[in-house]
């Protein structure tokens, strides 16, 4: 099985640069399950409603996303339900939504994603090293292939978290500092890994957002607040080849396209 998992939507630029590709990779390279993280997708700054089922529509499985959900207030009860949109499962009990998605792919095999978030210079919430195993024990054994968004700032926190699951999930694929990472391997275990798959979105900016504020922020300590930026869209992606039968990966690649011409 091949799983497309594209990386941080930034704003109209990501969307656009999703738009123009999400189709044309998803033919030419075979792909059966997508999953696309979507937590700047509006503005730089969460996801809507309305940009949440447009990217659905597009051909998407299953959205992800990360600390940022929670910054479009109208999203809150749509996490609820709209259970193919994830928020980080280790969030205290009561806050909306949902965590795990079980699914099939095109062919129908069944596919547990799994969004988890991380603590190291992040808010501190539960631990995501002792919810995945709370998670993996709570689905069925039936589901061999299990994909987890890990949305966390430290290097290190990703790759130790990855270890850890080797082999009890297929992938392990680490976003939130919008920076493409040339990691991808699979573990021996045969858990496919890439620290940080990248964003969707504008590279002539800072992670994002534009120039200029974000340089003023650096020097002066105060700034206005940022705005993503349009120029430059680009398209960051991991592809995944999976076993159906057993779960594990045998192959992890980055597939990032330039700005459409």
């Amino acid at each position: 099985m091949k799983i497309l998992f594209v990386g941080d939507i930034v704003g109209r630029g990501g969307r656009r640069a999703l738009q123009q590709n999400l189709g044309k990779v998803q033919e030419e390279r075979g792909i059966d399950f997508t999953i696309v993280n979507v937590e700047n997708a509006a503005g730089g700054f969460g996801v809507s409603v309305p940009i949440a089922e447009s990217i659905l529509r597009m051909g998407t499985d299953v959205l992800t996303s990360g600390n940022h959900v929670w910054d479009q207030k109208e999203i809150f009860p749509y996490l609820d339900r709209q259970p193919r949109l994830l928020r980080p499962g280790n969030y205290p009990p009561g806050v909306p939504g949902h965590g795990v998605w079980v699914g099939e792919s095109s062919s129908g095999i069944p596919v547990a994603v799994i969004n988890l978030q991380g603590r190291v210079f992040m808010q501190a919430i539960d631990c995501p090293f002792r919810m995945i195993e709370q998670e993996i024990e709570n689905l069925d054994p039936s589901i061999k292939i299990i994909v987890v968004d890990f949305h966390a700032e430290a290097t290190a926190e990703k790759m130790a978290f990855a270890w850890y699951v080797d082999g009890q999930v297929s992938a392990v694929v680490g976003t939130h500092t919008h920076i493409p990472t040339a990691d991808a391997r699979v573990l021996p275990g045969g858990t496919a890994y890439v620290t940080d798959v990248g964003m969707t979105g504008s590279y002539d900016s800072v992670i994002g957002m534009r120039v200029e504020e974000s340089v003023s922020r650096f020097l002066k300590g105060i700034g206005k607040r940022f705005q993503p930026e349009t120029r430059d869209p680009r398209f960051s992606s991991v592809i995944l080849e999976v076993d159906e039968s057993t779960g594990r990966a045998h192959h992890v690649e980055r597939c990032d396209i330039p700005q459409s011409l």
